[in-house]
């Protein structure tokens, strides 16, 4: 490329601030996209020391000149931080200075490219920002499960199961006559103890810790699907199993996936596939339902709090979450969580 050509691209570029420094770090050259993120024109800035774009903390730091000498030592420096507009606003900038030799390896100046990148560095916070809340939810719901699942295992499991030992006993001192409904009581009694521990399972499932992630999807499906007229398979294909805290986190996206199947996909079957991938677990949870309507759900933003929550989970433990319409029919749920650091 002719070298008039060069300059004039250099000096066209509109998102990026090119301009070059000599020797000491004074302005010898400036383009249209510097003005337009700093706010100088050429006239006001050449001569300038590149410094005068710096808070003045970073000033007071030194923080011009070291960038100077380490694009010296290293032939290049790169950068993000504080930077300061014409007007004494500020903005975030990535900056990239080259140091500039010629043949005799002489220094004759600098490059430099500063971009603008507040509205990243802004979507980035408020993400971040978001993550922490969610973290600070997630936390809460499995602070609150284990509350509820030792109340209800101390408290009222055990209430009732007394209950029941005293209907026992009072059916052997009552007369036959009243035998047929103490027994439908102690059968109550018995039905309510069940579905009690089957809560506490399901808030805080013992599989997890005592048996591993893979027995308590197993055993939370042979429970589930019935109730929801699926059938299910289970295809364990983990090399190792995941630590405690990520296999909760897993064990709580699975529910929220199987629940999701239950009330939009209208399947009869739901596959679940556990194997060992990239140092960590990906879980798969497949339907052979209508597939369009996570689809819709997709369109639409996947503001569906379900959807956000399993999301949100698996990118809050370092993991992504995604979903897709199989191409036979039904819906995909695939997510993947780190199990090493």
């Amino acid at each position: 490329m002719p070298e008039s050509a060069f300059q004039l691209l250099v000096e066209g570029v509109l998102d990026y601030a090119i301009f070059m420094l000599d020797p000491d770090g004074h302005i010898v050259s400036w383009n249209i996209g510097a003005e337009r993120i700093k706010g100088y024109t050429e006239a006001e800035v050449l001569g300038r020391h590149f410094s005068v774009f710096y808070p003045p903390e970073d000033i007071a730091a030194g923080k011009p000149e070291r960038e100077l000498e380490s694009a010296v030592a290293d032939g290049r420096l790169e950068d993000e931080g504080w930077r300061l507009r014409k007007d004494g606003t500020r903005f975030w900038a990535n900056v990239v200075i080259t140091a500039l030799f010629d043949g005799d390896g002489r220094l004759r100046g600098f490059g430099k490219v500063t971009r603008d990148m507040t509205e990243r560095r802004r979507a980035e916070q408020a993400l971040l920002e978001r993550r922490r809340l969610v973290t600070h939810l997630v936390e809460a719901q499995e602070l609150e499960r284990r509350r509820i699942a030792w109340d209800v295992h101390d408290d009222s499991i055990q209430s009732m199961v007394a209950v029941g030992m005293r209907l026992q006993l009072l059916a052997d001192r009552l007369g036959e006559e009243h035998a047929p409904t103490v027994r439908r009581l102690d059968d109550a009694v018995r039905t309510a103890v069940d579905r009690l521990r089957l809560l506490v399972f399901r808030l805080r499932p013992p599989e997890i810790a005592d048996r591993g992630l893979v027995r308590a999807i197993t055993a939370y499906l042979a429970d589930a699907a019935p109730a929801f007229g699926l059938d299910h398979v289970v295809r364990d294909e983990l090399e190792r199993e995941p630590p405690a805290d990520t296999a909760v986190t897993i064990y709580r996206i699975f529910q929220e996936a199987l629940a999701n199947v239950h009330k939009h996909a209208r399947a009869s079957t739901v596959e679940v596939r556990l194997s060992t991938v990239d140092r960590g677990t990906l879980v798969e949870v497949s339907d052979d339902g209508v597939g369009v309507v996570m689809s819709a759900d997709l369109q639409a933003g996947l503001e569906h709090f379900g959807m956000i929550e399993m999301r949100e989970r698996a990118e809050t433990a370092g993991g992504w979450w995604t979903f897709a319409a199989r191409p036979g029919g039904g819906t995909s749920v695939r997510f993947w969580l780190p199990t090493t650091p």
